[in-house]
């Protein structure tokens, strides 16, 4: 059954990847709430990206202050009280997000708060994946359609490019977790085995990431550096046409994966457990070692 409420708040901070598996939870709360209002309250950094949803009506940024700095937070705190919300649905779910319940105590409440109205609090939430776990808690609140993460309203123009199959390449990943990269030159005699197939190899990074992008594109001039050249929207658009995405569990395949494009991600068990944060979409290949250097080009390419 639709709910008639009128003023929804959907609370999601966390990483890339958890902004788009959270998508299909957002647009099932969409489809139960057709008419409502629905704010989502993030941290700044998706405040841009997140303005073109079309399941957001609203953005409020939380810039998360710490506690003992009490002021940075009442502006934020007395909007979430002026506004009256109906419902609040805590898909970030952490013990900063579940205290401000408290903030907004006579709302219906989806989430792990002591105080929610529909408490998600079977012992099993915490070994299950990012998306069966708030289909769980959606449930709870009468929910029970969730469909899976939709980036359909993502994208960006690009420069035109010949009509030439290409394959996208995420050799980055988090700074402080190289366990977590699969080897450069791994990931360069991939990027041979693929031009050798007639597949043009592209390369996609952050700024922090320019040096292990150069590396892998160096003295090969069919290798396509984009290394902070391209926007998330972009990197969206890219992945609707492309043959292949290959890259570490990082947030761009997460994109990768949710624009339908035949993905595959490499994790390191010792890491990060794909059981609970992989990739979602409809094409989605997870090859996972406890030591990626274990991992050979020949097996990710035969994936393929």
């Amino acid at each position: 059954m639709r709910a008639s409420s009128n003023d929804i708040l959907i609370i999601k901070h966390g990483a890339l990847g958890d902004m788009i598996l959270a998508t299909g939870p957002m647009k099932a709360i969409r489809q139960h709430h057709p008419d409502a209002t629905i704010t989502l309250l993030t941290q700044p950094f998706f405040a841009t990206l997140m303005q073109d949803c079309s399941f957001i009506d609203r953005i409020e940024t939380d810039t998360r202050p710490k506690w003992w700095k009490l002021a940075r937070s009442l502006p934020l705190i007395r909007q979430l009280r002026a506004r009256h919300y109906d419902w609040v649905y805590d898909l970030q779910t952490s013990s900063r997000s579940s205290l401000y319940q408290r903030i907004i105590p006579h709302a219906h409440w989806s989430g792990i708060a002591k105080g929610a109205s529909h408490r998600h609090d079977t012992p099993h939430r915490t070994t299950s994946h990012t998306i069966d776990r708030q289909k769980e808690q959606l449930a709870i609140a009468g929910i029970t359609e969730v469909p899976p993460p939709d980036i359909s309203w993502m994208g960006d123009t690009l420069p035109p490019r010949d009509n030439i199959p290409y394959a996208l390449i995420v050799p980055g990943g988090s700074a402080h977790r190289p366990e977590k990269r699969w080897p450069v030159e791994h990931f360069a005699k991939l990027a041979e085995a693929l031009l050798a197939k007639g597949i043009t190899p592209i390369i996609l990074g952050s700024k922090a990431e320019a040096d292990i992008c150069a590396q892998l594109a160096e003295g090969n001039t069919q290798i396509v550096d984009l290394c902070d050249q391209t926007t998330l929207p972009q990197i969206a658009e890219l992945a609707r046409h492309a043959a292949y995405a290959i890259g570490n569990d990082t947030g761009p395949m997460h994109l990768a994966a949710a624009a339908g494009c035949r993905s595959v991600v490499l994790f390191n068990t010792q890491a990060s457990n794909p059981e609970l944060c992989a990739p979602r979409g409809s094409h989605v290949t997870i090859l996972a070692r406890p030591d990626l250097t274990e991992l050979s080009a020949q097996t990710v390419m035969e994936s393929l």
